[in-house]
């Protein structure tokens, strides 16, 4: 089992799969690296690296009391960026890890990185407020962390179905995904799924956008439940210049399982072009 033992202790779990010019993911919350499993397999069958890490707190890497904030998360990932010696990378982030990836060009440059790809992402601000009107309550997030708390397990049998669209009528979700989904959620340490909901919904990355000056592809679901189109993506594709964005229509959140053969293409005809 691949690990990183960072500066600060934490020990990173990662998979490098393939040869060629490497494509960093970064998963999404509560989840961790498997989540990304169909993405890796297609790039690595067609020339590429492919590397994903369990982000501190979940899958398998160090469950550490503190540092669930994302100048913490940016300086893993260019921990094991740099001790990899990877260059030429694409970044791709998921949900909380777009945020991630944001904040990792923001604070360590884009010398090692060629294009960005943004899945989902929780990018530019979630939170509702008297200057941002656009985004959610944080009522709603304390609920989030309420829930966890009272009973975790519960909590995310129900927060799947938001997550893989199958509470919609007609939903094509298998109980596998439902239960690919929790498995994963469950991995992860209850102070670490806790503290990233302060993270990923009270972290404003507005300023962090400016940091892509690079080739940047977004891609978000117009039925996404969790990250909602209209005050995620689409105005994360406003703000960074030449940013291309494909919506698709009617998928969820979990699109990288739900519409994975499109998403796949899409990254593949970024990647090359």
């Amino acid at each position: 089992m691949a690990t990183l033992k960072t500066k600060s202790g934490v020990e990173l779990y990662y998979k490098d799969w393939g040869k060629g010019q490497p494509v960093v993911f970064s998963h999404g919350w509560p989840l961790n690296s498997d989540m990304w499993e169909y993405q890796m397999m297609f790039l690595a069958e067609r020339g590429y690296r492919v590397i994903a890490h369990d982000r501190r707190g979940f899958g398998r890497s160090s469950q550490p009391w503190e540092g669930y904030d994302y100048d913490h998360f940016a300086d893993d990932l260019a921990e094991l960026i740099n001790a990899l010696d990877l260059r030429d990378i694409v970044l791709v982030g998921f949900s909380m890890g777009g945020g991630e990836i944001a904040r990792y060009l923001a604070r360590h440059g884009k010398s090692r990185v060629a294009k960005a790809v943004l899945v989902g992402a929780v990018t530019p601000y979630l939170l509702k407020t008297d200057a941002h009107p656009v985004g959610a309550p944080k009522d709603l997030f304390d609920g989030l962390r309420a829930g966890i708390l009272a009973d975790r397990p519960q909590f995310f049998t129900d927060f799947g179905k938001l997550f893989t669209g199958a509470n919609r009528p007609n939903a094509k979700v298998s109980q596998g995904l439902l239960n690919w989904t929790l498995s994963m959620a469950l991995m992860a340490s209850l102070k670490g799924t806790h503290d990233c909901v302060a993270a990923f919904s009270e972290t404003d990355f507005r300023k962090d956008l400016a940091a892509f000056t690079l080739p940047t592809l977004v891609i978000h679901g117009d039925d996404d439940q969790i990250v909602p189109l209209d005050f995620s993506g689409k105005l994360a594709a406003e703000m960074i210049p030449g940013a291309r964005l494909e919506v698709y229509p009617g998928a969820p959140h979990a699109l990288y399982f739900t519409h994975k053969d499109r998403m796949n293409a899409d990254l593949l005809s970024f990647i090359r072009g």
